[in-house]
């Protein structure tokens, strides 16, 4: 009965491996431009053409906001401190209008950053993207059961990172359309919903670097399977992968007034 299991574990897990070895690929990029992954076939930048519908329904937010503060605080007297200089409102206007047209190149950046950090971390950590499954799948075979059932559960642990960094990839670039609206918080003066915003986005992006890292380590530590205790601490590298982004909303994502504020991400 026990052979049976592993040669039926054996069996699924070389069919999985079919789909891991592609997914190893590309895998950083995949998740900083999920778009030009999901239009492959055609081509082109899906955020490219919708970012630039929001950048000019954000701009014209930021010029009424702009406008309404202003003879708010400076007319009406009805809002703001009106003995405070002019000076300090147009400087976030400007500030507001930078970033909002800014932010693709700002991205490209980050995004350099964030592959060149990544290669550096994976560097050091000694693990290489290059890997034999096959190999490892033969020496579970002849593990015995335990073994074969915790290859099993790593697979399947594998699989639900994967679809987090689909989901990661996703939510990145929402927010990378999203940004002109939401720099539109830039005017007020405790920066309104940009300070959350922004958060987000650095905390979906560090959360792709860390689980990116502990995959590779993990991947690294599991085909290592002469020494047992190394299927233990490959499995507890992927399941806190999974767990990466719940770990990092804990103490990069505040949790204010502002939080309740905003309902749409801005607005007057």
């Amino acid at each position: 009965m026990e052979v049976i299991l592993v040669l039926l574990i054996v069996a699924v897990l070389n069919g999985a491996i079919v789909y891991i070895d592609e997914m190893l690929q590309e895998l950083v990029p995949m998740t900083l431009y999920a778009d030009q992954y999901m239009l492959a076939a055609n081509g082109g930048s899906m955020v490219d053409v919708l970012f630039d519908i929001m950048l000019g329904f954000g701009i014209s937010l930021i010029i009424l906001k702009f406008l309404k503060k202003g003879f708010e605080c400076y007319v009406m007297w009805t809002d703001g401190d009106p003995d405070s200089e002019p000076v300090g409102l147009v400087v976030r206007f400007m500030q507001a209008m930078v970033v909002a047209v800014c932010f693709p190149v700002m991205y490209g950046w980050m995004g350099e950053i964030a592959e060149d950090l990544i290669d550096q971390l994976m560097t050091a950590i000694g693990a290489s993207t290059e890997y034999d499954w096959q190999t490892w799948v033969n020496g579970i075979s002849t593990l015995g059961l335990t073994t074969a059932i915790f290859g099993l559960i790593f697979i399947i642990c594998y699989f639900m990172l994967y679809f987090q960094f689909l989901m990661r990839g996703l939510e990145i670039m929402i927010l990378r359309i999203g940004m002109p609206m939401a720099c539109v918080g830039l005017l007020d003066n405790d920066k309104g919903v940009f300070k959350t915003y922004i958060n987000k986005f650095f905390q979906s992006t560090l959360a792709v670097v860390i689980q990116i890292c502990l995959c590779k380590l993990g991947v690294g530590m599991m085909l290592n399977i002469g020494i047992n205790m190394n299927v233990f601490w490959g499995l507890a590298c992927m399941v806190l992968a999974i767990k990466t982004p719940a770990f990092l909303r804990d103490f990069l994502i505040p949790r204010p007034e502002a939080v309740a504020q905003s309902t749409i991400f801005i607005i007057l």
